[in-house]
């Protein structure tokens, strides 16, 4: 129930954990499953120590990147840093250490340590032309890191093909690169909203003038 309602409803997700939390606190994928939850609700203090809880209880390191992104959301993007580093990070599998590295390049950025972020995202992950499930994301966050650098041609090609990969909107690399093209979005109701206000206007101002031709 929890993991259903995360995306959708991630209060009522924080609830329903609460629940089984009091019914079943010595099941690890109840405390693993809180912790999203948590995090879902940027209670990070929360998410962190349940996270933690779920570690101990199964010995995996499976959460170590969430967990380090807690550190960052605490304001400790040094400790994110430090985790990074630790050989928990050898025992990830492949999406796990690409989480990593995306964890650690906020944690840069969160530092103001922007080019240093450019560099811990540049790997084999996002040189690989096979597209995976994290491709798009870690193609975005490169895009935007060099954006934030100023290098403007670059970021725009990394973001069309965050673009290429994402095929589920899983970011909006999209809009981004309609921002740097100048493209502006307008909705279709308010357009027709201001096409007949000065139409109205033509019709009264037309009125107006046969008026004073009469008097």
């Amino acid at each position: 129930m929890v993991a259903n309602l995360i995306d959708e409803d991630p209060e009522q997700a924080y609830a329903y954990s609460k629940v089984a939390l009091r019914l079943a606190s010595r099941v690890a994928a109840v405390r693993e499953a809180a912790g999203f939850a948590a995090y879902a609700n940027q209670k990070y203090a929360e998410a962190l120590a349940e996270f933690r809880a779920a570690k101990r209880m199964t010995g995996s390191v499976e959460l170590w990147p969430v967990m380090a992104d807690c550190e960052r959301g605490l304001g400790r993007p040094e400790r994110a840093m430090a985790m990074a580093g630790e050989p928990e990070v050898q025992k990830l599998d492949k999406a796990g250490q690409v989480e990593m590295r995306l964890v650690a390049a906020g944690a840069r950025r969160d530092m103001g340590q922007i080019e240093a972020a450019i560099v811990t995202l540049q790997s084999p992950e996002l040189a690989s032309s096979t597209v995976q499930p994290w491709t798009a994301r870690l193609r975005y966050a490169y895009a935007d890191a060099l954006l934030a650098a100023g290098r403007e041609s670059e970021a725009r090609e990394w973001f069309a093909k965050a673009l290429e990969a994402d095929k589920d909107g899983a970011t909006d690399a999209s809009d981004r690169l309609a921002e740097l093209d100048g493209v502006e979005f307008v909705d279709a109701i308010d357009e027709d909203d201001d096409h007949d206000g000065p139409a109205a206007d033509s019709d009264d101002e037309s009125g107006d003038v046969e008026g004073d031709k009469s008097e």
